[in-house]
C-alpha cells in the first residue's frame, strides 16, 4: 500500500519481515509510529485518513515487499445500502441491547474474548493473551475510544466492540462475540450498529481497517456499500479496484 507523506516531525519505523498472517507464502512488514502527547488525536485523525490503523498506542500501515493486497476501506454512511441480507442480520439481533462505556476491561469480557479466540483463531497470537494483555488491548489508548457491549434479553454478554472516534467518522478497532450463535452474524451486526451510530452523530464514515482480496477472513467487509478504498490518489470507490467476484 502506498501512502502520502505525513507532515509530522515524529519518527516512523519499519518492522522486521514476518510471515503474513493472512496470505500464504507472503511476508508482512509494517510502518509504525507512536501516538502520544497533546497532538495524539490530531495525528490519529490524519493517519486514519491516510489508511493507517491503531492498536494500543501505535498506528500502523502495511509496507510489505512485493505485495499491495491490504487496502484500507471505509463505508460512506449517508449512502449506505441496507441490502436484504443485512436486514435479516439486523432482525436476527433485535433482542439485543447495546450499551456504550469507557474502554475498561473486566473478567466477563475476557471470558467471552477467550471463547471467541479459541473458536475462531486457535493458535493465533491473540489466543495466547492473558487478562493483562486483554486489559491493555482495551484500555491502552491515547485517544477518544469507547467500548460497546451487546446483551441478550437475559443479560448475557453476546458481543463487544472497541471503536475510536475520529473527526470524520468512527473506526472499528476490534470486536468479538459468542461463536456458539452463528445465525446472529454478530460481526456484521456490530458494524451495522456502528453505521447507525455514525449516522446519529452526523459523521460521514465508518472505517473498517484492511480488506484483503483472496482472504476469507476479510471478505465480509465487501458487503457494506458504498465502500471506498484508500489509494495513493486518495479514497476511491471500492468497485474500481476489485474483481466482480470479490465485490459480491
Amino acid at each position: 500500500m502506498r501512502h502520502k507523506p505525513i507532515s509530522d516531525a515524529r519518527f516512523f519505523f519499519a518492522t522486521a519481515p514476518l510471515p503474513c498472517p493472512y496470505l500464504p507464502d507472503r511476508v508482512e512488514r509494517r510502518v509504525v509510529t507512536e501516538l502520544f502527547g497533546r497532538d495524539a488525536t490530531r495525528l490519529h485523525d490524519q493517519l486514519s485518513y491516510a489508511g493507517f490503523r491503531r492498536s494500543h498506542g501505535i498506528v500502523y500501515a502495511p509496507a510489505c515487499p512485493g505485495c499491495d493486497a491490504c487496502k484500507a476501506v471505509r463505508i460512506g454512511v449517508d449512502g449506505f445500502e441496507m441490502r436484504s441480507s443485512l436486514k435479516r442480520i439486523r432482525n436476527a439481533n433485535a433482542d439485543l441491547t447495546a450499551r456504550m462505556s469507557q474502554p475498561v476491561a473486566d473478567q466477563e469480557q475476557y471470558r467471552l474474548f477467550q471463547t471467541y479466540q479459541s473458536s475462531r483463531h486457535s493458535g493465533g497470537d491473540m489466543s495466547k493473551m492473558d487478562y493483562l494483555d486483554y486489559q491493555a488491548l482495551v484500555e491502552d489508548t491515547p485517544i477518544d475510544t469507547f467500548l460497546v457491549k451487546f446483551r441478550d434479553a437475559k443479560g448475557t454478554l453476546t458481543g463487544a466492540m472497541l471503536a475510536d472516534r475520529l473527526s470524520d467518522g468512527l473506526s472499528a478497532v476490534y470486536s468479538y462475540f459468542d461463536p456458539e450463535q452463528p445465525k446472529r452474524g454478530m460481526g456484521t451486526f456490530m458494524i451495522l450498529w456502528l453505521i447507525n451510530e455514525a449516522k446519529r452523530l452526523g459523521l460521514p464514515y465508518v472505517y473498517l481497517g484492511f480488506w484483503i482480496e483472496g482472504c476469507n477472513k476479510m471478505s465480509y467487509k465487501a458487503r457494506f456499500r458504498p465502500l471506498e478504498v484508500h489509494t495513493a490518489d486518495g479514497w476511491l470507490p471500492f468497485d474500481e479496484f476489485t474483481s466482480d467476484e470479490a465485490a459480491e
